[in-house]
Order: structure tokens, then C-alpha cells, then sequence
């Protein structure tokens, strides 16, 4: 059971999705526990048996992700997570918030990040983060996803060249941090100009519903129309209280509406400028929000 973090934030990393993490641990202790004590104790490497295992079952489940989105109502974005500690006013204090403290949390869990995977076959994003988030040899990824290991350097090699071509100068966190606080004060003011001038040009904001709450079901695209959006929502719900907090290892905002958080918004910034914003409004996906 000293597995279980790992499995999870390998899983997580794979899925984007908390809960589905957190099922392929599961069937992968059931398959575990489904062997005689004997055939366990044959096992040279529990620890890597459960990784094979929950990694194949990803692999699995990445393969049949397609159709799925396919049927989904509106944007897909990865499940967001809260920090092991809530962010407020710039600073760091202790409060602890379950389950997300099962989750290590770096810079291979920012929204950013993960929805580049989302754009990787499967293959290559298991190859990926075996090897270059968890540094797993070529030899033992081979493996786990079928291919040779020459294949499996290939496929961790198209994962980067993909990463690399979507990523952008580093902002210092406390900058980062700045332009969110600033973007939440703009929106609680509905102001439209402040708003304006705190997004890129070309900024967009895309929703992830699931049908379930009103969201766009298209990405809103431009400063302008990004700046009014966010406006007309706020509007539209008067009463929502928007916190400051960290979502996924980055600076954030949850709406709640009476002390329920039905949204969360993670930013992708470049220099001064908020480039992309994802908002999470799927309750399915807001459980480690609720619960916490």
C-alpha cells in the first residue's frame, strides 16, 4: 500500500482526471489482491508490477478518451486540483485540503501542462511521463506500452517537441500571482477596459461544463470579447464570492456561490498578460473542491 501516492500521481498525470486516477489504483489493487499469495510473493518488484499494471490500464483508457470527448457536451479540460495549501493574499499558510495532498504537486500537473498531454497520442504521453516525469529507463516504458525501446525514445521525443513548441517565457510566481489578483478585481468590478488590458490580444477562455452548468460551449476568443464575457457573468450571478487560491501548483480563482464552489479558473501567463483561461464548472469535476 506505500504504492498508492505514486500510483496516483502517475495516474492523474496520465488521465487529467482525479477520479479516474484514483479507479485505476483501485482495479489495479484488485488485480493485485486477485493473485494467490504465492504468485505475490513470486513478484520481484511489487512496486514495479502496480506501475505496469495501472500504467497499462491508462494506456487502455487513453485509447477509448477519444470517443469519449467526442461524445462529451462542449470543451474538455483536465480535472483541477486545489494545493495541499490554500493561497491568500500572496502568501502560503498551512490548512491542509483533502485529497489533493495525495497528489505531489510541481510543474507537471499545471493546467498548461496537461493540456498539452491532451494533444499527445497515448502512447507517447505514457512514454512521456514514465520517462521524463517519473524517469523511468526506455527499457522497463518498452514494456509497459508494448514498443521497442528505440520507439519509446521516439515517442518521449515527439512528446517534447510538443511541449516545447507550446511553452512560454517563465513568469516569476509572484508576478503571476499580481496579474490573477488583478484579473479578479477587474472582474469583480466589471471592468471591462481593466480586464482589457490585463489580457493578451489573442487571449482565450474556454468552459468545461459537461452540460451539467451553463458554460460557453465554444472558446471565447480575443481580449475584448474575453473581457466582456467575464463581465456579463458576473452580472448575470451578482451573488458569487470569487477566492483566490491555487489550482494545480499555479495561481487561481473559485467562484463559490453560497460557500459552494461551483467553478474554478486556472491562467496561463505570459510576461504581464493572461493568455488562456480554462474555467471548470463540471460538478463532477469539482469534488476535491467540495469536499475539502
Amino acid at each position: 500500500m506505500g504504492e498508492r501516492r505514486q500510483l496516483i500521481n502517475l495516474a492523474y498525470r496520465l488521465l487529467g482526471s482525479l477520479a479516474e486516477a484514483e479507479d485505476v489504483v483501485q482495479e489495479t489493487y484488485a488485480r493485485w489482491y486477485a493473485m494467490s499469495p504465492q504468485q505475490r510473493d513470486g513478484i520481484v518488484s511489487p512496486g514495479g508490477w502496480l506501475t505496469t499494471v495501472a500504467s497499462r490500464i491508462c494506456l487502455d483508457l487513453l485509447g477509448s478518451a477519444r470517443a469519449r470527448r467526442e461524445r462529451y457536451v462542449g470543451e474538455w479540460i483536465p480535472e483541477p486540483l486545489p494545493d495541499r495549501t490554500e493561497w491568500i493574499s500572496g502568501r502560503w499558510d498551512g490548512t491542509a485540503v483533502d485529497p489533493a495532498d495525495r497528489v505531489t504537486l510541481d510543474e507537471s500537473i499545471n493546467m498548461a501542462f496537461l493540456v498539452v498531454l491532451e494533444s499527445m497520442t497515448p502512447a507517447e504521453r505514457v512514454a512521456f511521463i514514465l520517462h521524463d516525469v517519473f524517469r523511468y529507463p526506455f527499457a522497463e516504458v518498452a514494456e509497459i506500452v508494448g514498443r521497442t525501446p528505440a520507439a519509446c525514445r521516439q515517442l518521449a521525443s515527439s512528446a517534447r517537441r510538443r511541449m516545447r513548441a507550446a511553452q512560454r517565457p517563465a513568469t516569476p510566481a509572484a508576478e503571476r500571482a499580481a496579474v490573477v489578483r488583478a484579473f479578479k478585481q477587474a472582474w469583480e468590478a466589471k471592468d471591462i477596459d481593466a480586464l482589457i488590458a490585463l489580457l493578451a490580444p489573442d487571449a482565450t477562455a474556454s468552459g468545461d461544463s459537461g452540460g451539467i452548468a451553463p458554460a460557453a460551449l465554444h472558446p471565447v476568443e480575443g481580449a475584448e470579447q474575453v473581457a466582456r464575457f467575464f463581465a456579463d457573468r458576473a452580472r448575470a450571478v451578482p451573488h458569487v464570492t470569487i477566492r483566490e487560491c491555487t489550482v494545480n501548483a499555479q495561481p487561481g480563482l473559485a467562484a463559490q456561490l453560497d460557500g459552494v464552489t461551483v467553478s474554478v479558473l486556472a491562467f496561463d501567463i505570459a510576461g504581464d498578460r493572461i493568455q488562456r483561461i480554462w474555467g471548470v464548472l463540471n460538478p463532477d469535476k469539482l469534488r476535491p473542491w467540495t469536499t475539502s
